[in-house]
């Protein structure tokens, strides 16, 4: 394992996120809730790394997603959206090559990540409002996306759940 890996994991007490697979820690939950229950916000740091391989499977949440780069690799998100279009987006720090420090990712669409190819980890955060709940998560089947965006096949296999599980635990809690 990367030196550095090693250091950020035990740093920031990152973990696997369920189902996801992406190596994060929660960094704030705030206290006020919504009527209907759930964090009015919520804010994680993750790693993405070839060792131990960390990504994000294809998922999609209720609400909007903002992405934050702060520091190694460039990383990869691919959006799936729902009229059927897709779209890569560069997280990283060279600008003149068209990466971005931020970026958001609509409510509905299917999103997965993972460290660019000749990368080794990438260091990244989120945060949502409202904030994010597992009773949100919804993770995808790869035959359904495969059948929605063909296009995209190579991307579906190599960011499918290994399990194919579309629900957390509902007891999860970031």
């Amino acid at each position: 394992m990367d030196p550095t890996v090693r250091r950020l994991i035990q740093q920031h007490g990152l973990r696997p996120l369920p189902i996801e697979g992406t190596l994060f820690a929660s960094t704030y939950r705030s206290a006020a809730e919504l009527p209907g229950g759930g964090p009015v916000g919520t804010a994680m740091i993750g790693l993405y790394c070839q060792e131990p391989r960390s990504f994000s499977s294809f998922h999609r949440l209720p609400a909007d997603e903002i992405w934050h780069f702060y520091d190694g690799d460039p990383l990869r998100l691919v959006l799936l959206f729902p009229d059927g279009s897709s779209r890569d987006i560069i997280l990283g720090r060279d600008a003149a090559a068209g990466q971005v420090v931020q970026a958001v990712v609509p409510a509905g669409t299917w999103q997965g990540g993972h460290v660019v190819a000749d990368g080794t980890w990438a260091l990244f955060g989120c945060t949502m409002a409202p904030g994010f709940t597992s009773a949100g998560f919804e993770g995808a089947q790869a035959a359904d996306l495969l059948r929605r965006y063909p296009d995209r096949a190579a991307d579906i296999e190599r960011l499918r759940s290994p399990e194919d599980a579309t629900r957390m635990d509902p007891d999860f809690a970031t």
